[in-house]
């Protein structure tokens, strides 16, 4: 199941989720003020970013700005404690599912949380009454264009 970390008022998060509607990919939005982040939850975001805390920590955000934080000399449960007592240091969106991590909205990189099924269908014959057209789209599109 792909999860989607928003926050309202954030342009990019609505673009993420517009692109999931329009390819019919179910998800859960998690709005990171209304639902409140368990430190399981975290320390997976944490686990799954690349780089750690710089992946998914806005270092321009007001309250490190305005606080001198420094974030890279907090211990993990520091770190964990301040992300859920300040929520606003998150970049957003933060889209995952079992395989796939991504931060913001990358119309090329979002590709990824097509099931690999409609990826592959999406290389084949393309069908306008296929119930994955739809989501096939830009899978062919993409194909389209690197060929020209």
């Amino acid at each position: 199941m792909i999860v989607v970390y928003t926050s309202p008022g954030c342009a990019s998060c609505r673009k993420v989720k517009q692109w999931l509607k329009d390819r019919d990919l179910p998800f859960i939005e998690k709005n990171i003020f209304k639902t409140l982040l368990n430190t399981n939850e975290i320390k997976h975001l944490l686990m799954r970013s690349e780089n750690g805390s710089d992946d998914i920590i806005s270092k321009r955000s007001k309250i490190i700005q305005e606080s001198s934080i420094d974030i890279d000399a907090m211990t993990t449960d520091e770190l964990i404690n301040f992300i859920k007592q300040n929520p606003s240091v998150l970049k957003r969106p933060i889209i995952l599912n079992e395989t796939s991590f991504q931060v913001g909205y990358d119309e090329e990189e979002i590709a990824v949380f097509v099931p690999q099924e409609l990826r592959k269908v999406a290389e084949g014959n393309y069908c306008r009454s296929c119930p994955s057209y739809k989501a096939c789209e830009s899978i062919r599109e993409r194909e389209e264009s690197a060929e020209a």
